[in-house]
């Protein structure tokens, strides 16, 4: 091979070399965001909660007190932790519109979001109440006539605290009209494949703290 063929074969094979490690570099730093679709695929009931809570941090979200009904009188129970008693002039406030026990809306606060208004479930529930909107994953539940959830309010409001309790309360006041048992109305505001037991979790939360 002659000098100058020897130096172009060099200088191809470096070439090749260096792109080889760019492309090495590029795709070491890339970040996969994975199926949106295909990660409901395992999880496909409306209403599902047994699930780990993904929590989102924002500036509404810290340890001062919220903005709530201050000229209301409390009538949450001191037992309950304060993330959950902080919200205790919204849900005294609401609970007493629907003729609800403030103590039970605190008992299924506790039991859904932890309090956290931010809550964010890996079935697309939101907030205090966890409550299915009709956009983001929860427009991924198909029912015979389109969307299951297409009726419902947006993420954005849900994750408005004073709103998720309003929409929150109302539906849970609108199965106790239809029920007329606690226990009955539970059952169908949790989880559809799990019998009681979401409805004996709650009122077992309810027992413990109420006044």
């Amino acid at each position: 091979m002659r000098g100058g063929d020897r130096l172009i074969a060099i200088g191809t094979l470096a070439g090749s070399l260096f792109l080889a490690a760019v492309l090495w570099k590029i795709s070491t730093d890339l970040v996969l965001i994975p199926n949106r679709a295909s990660a409901l695929s395992s999880d496909l009931y409306p209403q599902g909660k047994d699930f780990v809570k993904k929590n989102r941090v924002s500036e509404g979200d810290k340890e001062n007190d919220p903005q709530e009904f201050a000229a209301e009188n409390c009538a949450v129970s001191q037992r309950y932790p304060r993330k959950v008693h902080r919200w205790c002039g919204l849900i005294t406030h609401y609970a007493k519109q629907r003729d609800l026990s403030p103590d039970l809306i605190a008992a299924l606060i506790l039991q859904e979001s932890g309090g956290n208004p931010d809550a964010y479930s890996s079935s697309g529930e939101v907030g205090l109440m966890q409550v299915m909107p009709r956009d983001g994953l929860a427009a991924y539940f198909l029912c015979v006539n389109g969307p299951c959830f297409k009726d419902r309010p947006s993420r954005a409001e849900l994750f408005n605290p004073e709103f998720n309790l309003k929409y929150g309360t109302r539906m849970l006041a609108r199965l106790h009209k239809k029920h007329g048992d606690l226990r009955e109305t539970l059952k169908s505001y949790g989880p559809m494949d799990v019998g009681y037991a979401y409805a004996d979790k709650v009122l077992a939360i309810f027992d413990a703290h109420r006044q």
